[in-house]
């Protein structure tokens, strides 16, 4: 009855990987031609830290933590 059972519990993560891969990259694939310009480049980068900078202060104020 539980033949083969722990083998597929163990597959899981791999497939759980596997999915998020799959996800990112059909995410970002249409913004790999935007990389091959500078200028564009520069642009998304600005975005991508401006987004992560403005994440971490929203949490560090929303959580009370002190700031830097």
């Amino acid at each position: 009855m539980f033949d083969g059972f722990w083998d597929n519990v163990f597959r899981y993560p791999r497939y759980l990987i596997t999915i998020i891969l799959g996800i990112m990259l059909n995410t970002f694939e249409p913004l790999f031609p935007l990389l091959k310009r500078p200028v564009t480049l520069v642009a998304l980068l600005g975005l991508v830290v401006g987004g992560l900078a403005f994440i971490t202060f929203t949490l560090r104020a929303m959580l009370g933590l002190s700031t830097i």
